[in-house]
């Protein structure tokens, strides 16, 4: 008896590659005759914990605005996810996942500790009902509220006037805002400037202990956050991309060096624009 042949089981298909979490292509920001950004491309995949770094004035933080939506490029398009958001809100921005905290902590000075980050967090809470409102009524928004606190060390300031923080206490709590919409994109700008060793202790640890499905660019001038925090670094310079590759590699690359301690751009006075 002559057996059947056999039809061998299709071969399954191989799984589709996620798009990057954050994808710029030829991103360009143009003030008068000044190109604070100009044809940026990168692309970060989820998770990734990725570093900017340049001199003052290098474009860092025009770069982040033009992410976050602050600002808007002449230029090129963003990304998040696959989704072209390059002409998108930031408060669109913000619950698709973008979250950031600035070179100046954005803190609500006159609201308590607790409700800054009550208030940052109700836009994202699912169980949010109307206008924001003092958040003595709401259990389960202060119980998030709290663990927020707990992670960035501010527990024990929650009833506190936010007016009452010093400026490295005002940077947790800044974070701790930015993390309370519970980002896939975070963007962090100079997060460790003014702080004391033992506040950068703190950062590295609350950074360090990120869930992995939480990316993060990261604009930093202290290099030694940089090398703990970041695996891959792009370098901008007068504000083009003057190399980006895996971290070690390039903070030990000559280039990098000058280009770091140098002046970056003609308009490296106008920090705002850097």
């Amino acid at each position: 008896m002559t057996p059947e042949p056999t039809t061998a089981a299709p071969a399954s298909a191989p799984a589709a590659t996620p798009p990057p979490v954050l994808d710029l292509t030829r991103l360009t920001r143009r003030y008068g005759t000044l190109t604070a950004v100009d044809d940026v491309g990168l692309r970060l995949p989820a998770g990734a914990r990725h570093a900017v770094i340049g001199p003052n004035g290098a474009g860092k933080t025009t770069l982040l605005n033009l992410i976050a939506g602050t600002d808007r490029p002449d230029h090129g398009t963003i990304a998040l996810d696959g989704v072209d958001i390059t002409r998108t809100s930031t408060a669109r921005r913000s619950r698709l996942g973008i979250a950031r905290s600035f070179q100046q902590p954005s803190v609500i000075a006159e609201l308590s500790v607790l409700d800054n980050i009550v208030l940052a967090g109700w836009p994202h809470h699912p169980k949010r009902r109307g206008a924001w409102r003092s958040p003595s009524r709401y259990r389960q928004h202060t119980e998030s509220a709290g663990r927020h606190l707990e992670t960035v060390g501010l527990a024990d300031l929650a009833r506190r006037p936010a007016s009452t923080l010093s400026h490295g206490q005002r940077r947790m709590l800044d974070l701790a805002a930015a993390l309370a919409g519970a980002p896939r994109l975070l963007l962090l700008d100079e997060p460790a400037a003014g702080l004391t060793d033992g506040d950068i202790g703190r950062l590295l640890g609350i950074l360090g202990g990120l869930p992995s499905s939480v990316a993060v660019v990261l604009v930093e001038h202290h290099v030694e956050v940089v090398a703990q925090i970041a695996s891959t670094v792009t370098v901008l310079a007068a504000g083009k991309v003057l190399v980006t590759g895996e971290t070690q590699e390039v903070l030990a690359h000559p280039e990098v060096r000058d280009a770091y301690h140098g002046t970056g751009s003609p308009a490296a006075a106008t920090e705002a624009k850097g």
